[in-house]
């Protein structure tokens, strides 16, 4: 078996094609990978065209599949060859499923017996939009996310960090020094290293999305093995915070694939299902699942997380998450009547005259006469004031996920004589499609925090992917109380959230509406039942009666 034909297999499609960038991909010069590819071609594995002239694009097609073919031989191999030599074969440039699926064969065939699996199965309603950290803005991904990968310390409800990749640390008003536990292990099976580290933290920074969040952060390093260095010459009152954050997990790209050091491995993604495997060489205490199946259903399923071999009308108890909660945001920026503050005010005033009504939407939803803020929030009520004279109709653009709220709140302005237009978006193209908002005079927005309400809230203000990034970065007063948080303690930014939330209530720009609650049926066969990210359960706390 050839390693290069199995890594160039797994990281080029057929199509066009130069030298140049395949012997990067199998670090040969272009003379040695001319001599392979014309190798290859006589064997049968593809067809090479090459471009003439230097630099001029060349055609690669694929004939045989590599891996498949690959993989039957390893199958017939194992049978005859010695532990050692398949060891050795473990070690090529497999993709992630198949390597995982001949390293548990390999264990079964060599004396690691696998007893019967503990399988979980999850109704899936949408597919996952993403895998990637820096890419799972909804909750569906980024919950996922959050079992595949692991930050170097994570913050928690009663806002304690504690360590997960990193054994310890010192923080300065400067610098923060991470000292990383050793032997940790990729999915891919190689070892964590610094340099994984900083590359993963550096992605982050120079993201659009999250670049301001780490604007105070002047330089990343590791000045030597498993140590790594942030420096902050004007401080950084939320360092620890922000390396807890789904985004900041240590991720490295391996064959085009995206991998992580997290309790589950991706093992399938398709349509129909997206298969978890637990991680075997977790760093911590491996999970008791050994699979979680999300499967494909249609909305009207019944969302139940029920075990395998069970029969689905097994007995169930229903555990209460938080699940978030809903604001309406109206528009200052459009050249329409919204830019009036006289117009805001009378919208604010109809649904705050009419939120008690907005359970009858749902039942999993209540009216929230407050803000975001669960427990610190104080509740409000808007004087009555006379219609304003209005130009034009309002454009309202509608999520899928909150057409029902959208629509009653249609009919509530419509009643009181405002004219709306609806504009539907789907839920995949409000969270990738920038700024979607600012083409819309006002919509309802789901927000769900991750699990620490203080840095959700600030994380909320300042990443862009949130619907207030625009007002954030255009709102003068705005922008001078954010700036506020450079200089308080973490343990004091309450009061200041406080301040931000009433200045966006009084000027009519964002308007509490709704809280959510999530009703989640399990199997009565199900143990150690835990809410962590997202309202969600943790899906490595997990186990299951026989």
């Amino acid at each position: 078996m050839d390693d290069n034909l199995l890594l160039l297999w797994n990281s080029t499609s057929s199509g066009e094609v130069k030298v140049k960038q395949l012997s990067e991909i199998i670090d040969l010069s272009m003379k040695q990978t001319r001599r392979k590819l014309h190798q290859w071609q006589e064997e049968g594995w593809l067809t090479f065209q090459s471009g003439k002239g230097r630099g001029n694009v060349s055609i690669l097609q694929w004939i045989k599949d590599v891996e498949v073919t690959y993989e039957k031989l390893f199958l017939a191999k194992i049978e005859t060859y010695s532990i050692e030599e398949i060891s050795k074969l473990l070690l090529l440039n497999w993709s992630l499923e198949t390597k995982q699926r001949l390293m548990n064969i390999f264990q079964s065939k060599f004396g690691f017996h696998q007893e019967d699996l503990d399988r979980l199965i999850i109704p899936r309603y949408y597919h996952f939009l993403t895998f990637h950290p820096l890419k799972a803005a909804d909750v569906h991904s980024a919950n996922l996310v959050a079992n595949v990968y692991n930050r170097v310390v994570a913050l928690n409800e009663d806002n304690t960090i504690t360590s997960e990749l990193a054994h310890s640390w010192e923080l300065t008003a400067t610098k923060l020094t991470l000292y990383l536990r050793k032997d940790i292990h990729f999915h891919d099976g190689s070892i964590l290293k610094a340099e994984d580290v900083v590359l993963s933290f550096k992605g982050m920074k120079q993201s659009r999305e999250y670049a301001e969040l780490w604007s105070p952060i002047i330089n990343i390093s590791s000045p030597s093995p498993l140590v790594v260095e942030l420096e902050f010459t004007d401080g950084c009152t939320y360092i620890l915070q922000l390396l807890s954050m789904i985004p900041a997990s240590i991720h490295k790209e391996v064959h085009g694939q995206i991998i992580g050091t997290g309790s589950f491995y991706i093992a399938e993604d398709s349509e129909e299902k997206t298969l978890l495997c637990a991680f075997k060489q977790f760093f911590r205490e491996r999970p008791l699942l050994d699979r979680v199946e999300f499967i494909q259903v249609s909305k009207e399923f019944n969302a139940l997380y029920y075990g395998a071999n069970e029969s689905k009308n097994v007995g169930t108890f229903e555990v209460e998450s938080d699940s978030g909660f809903g604001i309406v945001l109206l528009n200052p920026f459009r050249p329409t009547d919204m830019a009036r503050k006289e117009v805001r005010d009378y919208i604010h005033m109809l649904i705050d005259q009419n939120r008690q009504q907005i359970s009858q939407v749902h039942t999993r939803i209540s009216e929230n006469t407050s803000g975001c803020l669960i427990g610190y929030s104080k509740p409000y009520s808007m004087p009555k004031i006379k219609k304003p004279i209005m130009t034009g109709p309002l454009i309202m653009k509608v999520v899928s996920y909150a057409k029902d709220v959208s629509y009653w709140l249609k009919d509530i302005l419509e009643q009181a004589g405002l004219a709306v237009v609806i504009e539907e978006i789907s839920f995949q193209d409000a969270v990738n499609k920038d700024q979607f908002n600012l083409d819309a005079d006002l919509f309802v927005h789901g927000e769900i925090f991750e699990l620490n309400q203080s840095f959700s809230y600030f994380f909320f203000l300042k990443n862009a992917f949130s619907p207030l990034h625009k007002l954030t970065q255009t709102d003068i007063k705005l922008k001078q109380l954010i700036l506020g948080y450079n200089d308080l303690p973490f343990e004091q930014w309450t009061d200041h959230h406080l301040k931000i939330e009433d200045y966006l209530i009084q000027n009519s720009l964002c308007i509490p509406l709704y809280y959510s609650k999530r009703q989640i049926p399990f199997s009565i066969n199900l143990m150690n039942v835990e809410i962590k990210h997202f309202g969600y359960v943790d899906l490595a706390k997990l186990w299951m009666k026989s």
